[in-house]
């Protein structure tokens, strides 16, 4: 297989924590979203998300060659 077991679970990792800032954009209280919460802190949190599942697909998998 191309990934081991810890790429897949960094790729969960990445998973969660985009969907997490998407959820963070979502609960800010001002109008369309300007407010820290949908323009500074989301943003963050999904682009923390994306290196993350880049450096999952780069991870050179460890483990015994068949």
């Amino acid at each position: 297989m191309p990934f081991g077991k810890v790429n897949f679970q960094l790729m969960i990792a990445g998973i969660v924590t985009i969907l997490v800032g998407f959820f963070i954009m979502t609960i800010d209280t001002e109008p369309f979203g300007f407010g820290f919460f949908g323009l500074t802190l989301g943003p963050i949190v999904v682009t923390a998300g994306f290196i993350i599942e880049f450096f999952a697909i780069l991870k050179k998998p460890t483990g015994k060659a068949n």
